[in-house]
This record gives structure tokens, C-alpha cells and sequence, in this order.
């Protein structure tokens, strides 16, 4: 992966110099507020057409601008995401002390410290370089040189739930003599991750994680509330999200994905032992924690709109990866399967991004495409892996060329997204295992293709795109 990345910088290297150059100053440059949340997977939206919640404040953000369906993580678990955040690359970019590409939490909270390859283009330093304040509130799990306060933002907040957003709101209403970038890092749902550990906490780190996770405990206990008044049985009946179309393992299931499952017992457990009612408990809990983050959301927009800057503030929405919900008898992340990577992307810029756009299109990539696009509104040129683009063209509706494939990577293995509506994954934990998938067919992957002989010459091609364009 590095030596693709070092060919693809050589090629472009004339465009790298010419990063450094200063911003435009006849352009209008915003203010950039990038909402950030933990483990909301694209489909868990009511603009989305999810009907088991309601979330006004992310539905107002794709009603005044644009909703991407096809946006992906780079990596659907938290740390390596946020490595992406931050840096515009994979997290396989990155090597460890032993030379191992970092593709999953642990190892990438231990990566070595950065290069001046990497600090010269970060986020961080395109923007300071376009004379924007920085601010970072909340949630950072990020390796000792890539945290917020080492690449040079204003750290204002360590909460990552009410607080936070309270003081979101009041930093949004300061006064303010330059534009900002503020990086809104908000938790939840991810507490849903508790229901699993706590139904069977079988390791010293399980231990740890629910003795430092009272609070988050405790949020899922009011999430998991049955509503007062209705009894149990009309509660799973009438009130859960029903079990989703591809509830049982998929079809000849990956050896990796059995391998990660079974390599934490509480998720094992999950899979094996938990009825129909606990995940329709699970799905019921996960709507209401999306439901209160949103709310989240909802205090920080209304700030936006009292500071009288909302027309001066480009708003970008997003997470970092989504969680299986009860998807193949699944919870958590780290998994190529839709749920876990498919993640809502959704800008606003009132007067300049046209209100009501839905693209179902157009690949974008959180992690390789946030940094191009938000250093094309701050009128600086920024790029870090040249296969980010900036999506600025599509936020304002308008036809260009665009990728047809798109890469993404986990600890598990890697895939390769196409526009067409396939997916081509090769899978390498514990031996070499291939997929060709078809949403078009099979939007729930409970299957595969990989063997049909109709599809022999995209499984071809797709494997010289992800061996020469993506995962060399």
C-alpha cells in the first residue's frame, strides 16, 4: 500500500508543491463545522427513509443540501477512521513498530510518530496555512502524534456528549476574526457496543471496558427502556425495528468474518446465543441512542442559526463507521458488509450547496475526500493520497467525471467498491479468501457471486482495478 501511495506522490508531486500556495482571496470561504459522530450507519436516518426513528436535525442538514448514499469509511472502526480523519490516507498507510500495515484499533492507537511527509499535509496544516482557526471538541482516540492538540487545534472540549455539544454552541456564537474549522467528535450510538460486552463479559479487557463505562452504561440502560405502559409482548411486536431481511449468516460465510466474530466471546455470544428478542432489543436501543445524539445535533444547529452565520458556514455530516445491528446475527463493527461501512455523508451550505439533493451515484470516501474538499473551500489546494478528491463540484450539482471505484480497507481484508453496484473483497485474517458481491441482485449480501460463471469477467477486472489502482 505504501509503495502505490509513494508512486501515485511522485506522479503528482508538481501538484504537491503547489499545495503550499496561499488561499484565494476573491472567493467566498466559509466557516467548515464537520459533525462527526460514533458507529451511525447510513441507513439509520429518517431522511433515509428509516421509519423506526426520527432524527429532524440530520433530516434538516440533507433538506438544505446534499445526502450521498454511497459513502464509505475508510476503515470501519473507530481509531483507524479517525487516523484517515485526520491524515487523508488508509490507515494501512501507517506501519507499527514491527513494519505491519495498521488496519485495526489497537495497532493504530500505537502508531510510531508521523513524518514530516505526513504533518506537511495533514488536515491541520492545510488549513492553518489558509488562516482558518482550528477548534476540536470531543472524542479523539487518535496515536500520541496525530491527536488534535499535537497537530495544532484548540482542544475546547474532552466531553463527547451533552457538554459537548452546550459548548459547541457557545464557541459557535463567539465572536470569531477569521473563519474556523470546528471538528464536532460526538459519541454516540456507540454505547449499543455495551449490550454485548455486558451479556458476557468473559476478559480482563471486557472487565475494564464496563468498569470505566458506567456512564455509557447507563445511557444504554435509558435507551433500552421499554415505554411505560406497554407490555412486553406488545413492545417486541409493535415497537422493536422488525429483524432485518438478512438476519441469518451469509451464504458460505468468510472464514476471516467467522474468525473475527469469534475472536472476542462477546460476539460470539451474541451471534450464537442471543434470541430474537435480544436483538430486537439491540435495534430498538440503537434507534434511541441515533435519536439522542441527534438531539445533539439539533442544540448545535439551532446555535448556528442564533450566531447568524448559519448562510457563512458550510455544514458537513458524517461517522465513522456503522454497527451490524443484528445484520448476519451481528453487532459491532470492523466488517465489509454494508451496515458496518456504509456511512451517512451529508453537506449544507445554504445559497451555495442546492437544498434537497440526494446522490446516489457518486463514491465518496469520508476519510480520502474530506481533506481535498474542505482546503477547496478554504481556497488552498490540499491533497494527501491523490486518489481523494474534492466533492465540492458535487455539493454544488454539478456534472463531472468521477472514480468508478472506490477502497476500502479493515483488519480483516480489503475491498473494492464499484460504481456499478458491485463489491469485490479479498479477505486476508488467517488465509486468502475472495468475494465478488452484488448489490444490485442482492442489496443484503446474503450471498455471493464469486463463482457464477456470468460474472467471471467482472471478478477479473475488479481484481487488476484492486491490484493496481487501490491495494497493491
Amino acid at each position: 500500500m505504501k509503495k502505490l501511495y509513494q508512486a501515485l506522490c511522485f506522479i503528482t508531486c508538481c501538484h504537491l508543491f503547489a499545495c503550499n500556495e496561499a488561499p484565494k482571496q476573491d472567493e467566498k470561504r466559509p466557516n467548515i463545522l464537520y459533525i462527526y459522530v460514533d458507529q451511525l450507519s447510513a441507513s439509520m436516518m429518517s431522511c433515509a427513509g428509516n421509519d423506526w426513528l426520527e432524527t429532524p436535525a440530520m433530516d434538516y442538514i440533507a433538506k438544505n443540501g446534499i445526502r450521498f448514499t454511497r459513502a464509505y469509511t475508510p476503515n470501519p472502526v473507530c481509531s483507524p477512521a479517525r487516523v484517515s480523519l485526520m491524515t487523508g490516507r488508509f490507515p494501512g498507510f501507517f506501519k507499527d513498530q514491527k513494519g505491519n500495515e495498521v488496519r485495526e484499533n489497537r495497532g493504530s492507537m500505537r502508531i510510531p510518530p508521523v513524518g514530516e511527509e505526513v504533518l506537511n499535509s495533514s488536515l491541520a496544516t492545510y488549513l492553518k496555512q489558509a488562516d482558518y482557526e482550528l477548534f476540536f471538541g470531543g472524542k479523539e482516540h487518535l496515536p500520541p502524534s496525530l491527536t488534535p492538540s499535537a497537530l495544532g487545534f484548540t482542544d475546547y472540549s474532552d466531553d463527547e456528549r451533552a457538554s459537548l455539544a452546550s459548548e459547541t454552541a457557545r464557541l459557535i456564537k463567539a465572536e470569531h476574526s477569521k473563519p474556523y474549522f470546528m471538528l464536532v467528535s460526538l459519541i454516540n450510538p456507540h454505547d449499543i457496543c455495551y449490550m454485548a460486552i455486558r451479556e458476557m463479559p468473559t476478559s480482563k479487557t471486557d472487565s475494564m471496558i464496563l468498569e470505566r463505562g458506567k456512564l455509557e452504561l447507563s445511557v444504554l440502560d435509558q435507551a433500552m427502556a421499554i415505554p411505560e405502559g406497554v407490555s412486553t409482548e406488545e413492545f417486541f411486536s409493535s415497537y422493536c425495528p422488525p429483524l432485518p431481511p438478512n438476519y441469518e449468516p451469509q451464504f458460505e460465510e468468510p472464514a476471516a468474518v467467522l474468525q473475527l466474530i469469534n475472536a472476542r466471546p462477546m460476539r460470539k455470544n451474541a451471534r450464537e446465543n442471543f434470541t430474537d428478542e435480544q436483538w430486537l432489543h439491540h435495534r430498538w436501543a440503537y434507534a434511541r441512542l441515533t435519536e439522542l445524539v441527534d438531539q445533539r445535533v439539533q442544540l448545535i444547529l439551532d446555535a448556528l442559526k442564533e450566531s447568524g452565520e448559519e448562510e457563512n458556514t458550510l455544514v458537513i455530516f458524517s461517522s465513522d463507521h456503522g454497527d451490524m445491528d443484528g445484520s448476519h446475527r451481528m453487532e459491532h463493527k470492523s466488517t465489509l458488509y454494508e451496515e458496518s461501512t456504509n456511512i451517512p455523508f451529508m453537506a449544507m451550505w445554504k445559497g451555495h450547496i442546492p437544498a434537497g439533493q440526494v446522490d446516489e451515484t457518486h463514491l465518496v470516501s469520508n476519510g480520502l475526500d474530506l481533506l481535498p474538499t474542505v482546503c477547496d473551500y478554504a481556497g488552498i489546494k490540499g491533497m494527501a493520497d491523490p486518489r481523494g478528491r474534492s466533492l465540492r463540484p458535487l455539493f454544488e450539482g454539478k456534472n463531472i467525471t468521477w472514480r468508478e471505484h472506490l477502497g476500502v480497507e479493515s483488519e480483516i481484508g480489503r475491498m473494492l467498491v464499484s460504481a456499478d453496484g458491485f463489491k469485490y473483497i479479498r479477505y486476508d485474517l488467517g488465509g486468502s479468501e475472495e468475494q465478488l458481491l452484488n448489490l444490485n441482485e442482492d442489496p443484503f449480501e446474503t450471498t455471493h457471486f464469486t463463482h457464477d460463471t456470468a460474472y467471471a469477467a467482472k471478478l477479473e477486472a475488479l481484481r487488476e482495478v484492486f491490484d493496481t489502482e487501490w491495494f497493491r
